[in-house]
């Protein structure tokens, strides 16, 4: 850090870092406990969760079931779900629809009142609830959100980002915060506990759908501290992210697959169905793969939704009608073009069932978590049901572990003073579009050992040369894991390919476990013999 750090706080206040869906979620489950809410923009503003856009997987019909969900969970994670994970997570799926549906949650019903459910890739049924077709992520924050700012027991300190954490031992005893909306000095915090609930990394990409905040830096502080990381090499690509130049990549949501949309390369091929019986519908790792390849050789692909949906794209998919408005595409009469993109990190920050860090007092859940639901391949619309299922159960976990404050109705709350920052402020804009760009080419959709061996080498000099930035180190950080455990993973498996290594190796069936010290040690190793 360039500026000194002011004098340390206390409060006797869970800290919760992160302001999307896994954040609000646990901060209401721990309600009456007092808790302190970190959130790098206005809430509501920058979390992946808002831009979500399918829905939450559940088996709400009859004839579903909720081991049908984890069987499907499993098979998409190419081996390395771990099942009581998967099992848990899918039989608890119902209860959190029910409980959104008594908080408010608009989800969309027929006239029935039955949940609707669409089908995305790799289910065996249709059971994605959604909200308006693809606005289910920005109207279950929205629900939350109101209710958050109605809750007296939750303060929330908006336009902040967390930097690092403080630990004594294996303990996590606070954490340091700064503005992030202007240059200031990190103020510390001693607090009795800390979830982490900030997100993944899918922003370490120079081609991404997630926010621009989303760059790793959750996952990279808890690695600096000590903490275990599990699967970082895969991270999943969406397949159909929309090709107009945007920086994120507005999202085209798998819900088109499910109601017919099609995949066509600019000579009007349907070339999915060349490489997998469900065609458009398969894993969402086969489906990016093959978007790649046609992106490489030229064959620009597109996604059909003129036959499926005609006129009905546009009023029951207004996400995507949205974004079509502002490139100049119209989808009733034209197919938009699509490419892949960095989207959900699979790998993060190891927890167990009760969503507990391998240091104590440290709690995760949503992406920066690798639970252990995903394995290789996320299911799709797994994710925000894991942030819900493990933000409740890391609430219930703080709860029984920390002692409550002796009125906690009497909490103050905290008002740091965030002194300004002295030196240099701001982050180097051209290090960290280096950063972008060395994963996008070298740890992206097809990686070598070669391509990850440069990675790693450009990774050491910027922190070399960005020692001061603490907020970039934890990027860094992340990148290095995702970075060199998918050099230590000799295979491809879910949405890790290596081009050296194209087929799966029964020997790696498993999950990959790792510290942020033994990854620099592999890769100074790598690197003084390459």
């Amino acid at each position: 850090m360039s500026s000194p750090p002011s004098s340390p706080l206390t409060t006797d206040r869970i800290v919760i870092v992160g302001a999307g869906l896994a954040a609000l979620y646990a901060a209401l489950e721990l309600a009456p406990r007092p808790v302190l809410m970190i959130s790098p923009e206005p809430l509501g503003l920058g979390a992946s969760s808002a831009w979500a856009q399918g829905g939450v997987a559940a088996a709400m019909a009859k004839t579903d079931s909720a081991a049908a969900h984890a069987q499907d969970t499993e098979a998409a994670g190419a081996g390395t779900v771990d099942p009581e994970v998967a099992a848990m997570v899918t039989r608890m799926a119902r209860d959190h629809i029910l409980d959104l549906t008594a908080l408010g949650a608009p989800f969309d019903r027929d006239p029935q009142g039955h949940y609707v459910m669409s089908r995305e890739a790799a289910h065996s049924a249709a059971r994605v609830v959604r909200v308006k077709g693809d606005q289910a992520g920005h109207q279950i924050m929205e629900t939350l959100i109101q209710t958050v700012r109605a809750t007296p027991s939750i303060q929330i300190i908006e336009n902040t980002e967390a930097l690092r954490l403080q630990t004594e031992g294996d303990t996590v005893t606070g954490l340091w915060i700064r503005r992030a909306d202007r240059p200031s000095a990190p103020v510390q915090i001693s607090c009795p506990g800390v979830l982490l609930a900030g997100g993944g990394s899918g922003g370490l990409f120079a081609h991404t759908t997630n926010p621009p905040r989303i760059r790793g830096q959750v996952i990279g502080l808890a690695a600096r501290a000590g903490a275990m990381i599990a699967d970082a090499e895969f991270v999943q690509f969406h397949p159909t992210a929309v090709d107009c130049g945007e920086d994120p990549a507005p999202l085209a949501t798998e819900a088109l697959r499910g109601e017919g949309a099609i995949l066509i390369n600019a000579q009007g091929h349907r070339f999915m169905q060349d490489l997998h019986p469900q065609a458009e519908l398969a894993p969402r790792d086969v489906v990016a793969r093959g978007i790649f390849a046609e992106t490489q050789a030229g064959r620009r692909p597109m996604l059909d939704t003129r036959t499926a949906l005609g006129a009905e794209v546009l009023s029951r998919f207004p996400a995507l009608a949205e974004t079509c408005a502002r490139a100049g595409i119209d989808p009733v009469k034209d197919p938009i073009p699509v490419a892949v993109a960095a989207h959900y990190h699979m790998g993060g920050i190891q927890t167990d069932l009760q969503g507990r860090a391998s240091l104590e007092r440290l709690w995760v859940s949503g992406e920066a978590a690798s639970t252990g639901l995903h394995g290789a391949n996320r299911l799709a619309s797994n994710g925000l049901l894991e942030a819900l299922v493990y933000a409740r159960r890391a609430a219930a976990d703080i709860a029984a572990s920390i002692a409550p404050p002796p009125a906690a109705d009497t909490v103050p709350l905290l008002h740091p003073a965030f002194p300004p920052a002295t030196g240099e402020a701001g982050m180097d804009l051209a290090a960290l579009q280096c950063l972008r760009q060395t994963m996008t080419a070298h740890v992206g959709m097809r990686r070598d050992a070669a391509g990850l061996t440069t990675a790693l080498r450009i990774l050491a000099q910027l922190e070399v040369d960005q020692a001061e930035d603490e907020a970039f180190l934890n990027m860094c950080a992340t990148a290095t894991l995702v970075a060199t455990s998918a050099l230590q993973r000799r295979e491809s498996r879910g949405g890790h390919f290596r081009s050296d290594y194209p087929n799966a190796d029964p020997a790696f069936a498993r999950r990959s476990r790792i510290t942020l010290d033994a990854a620099h040690a592999i890769r100074d190793q790598v690197l003084s013999t390459s």
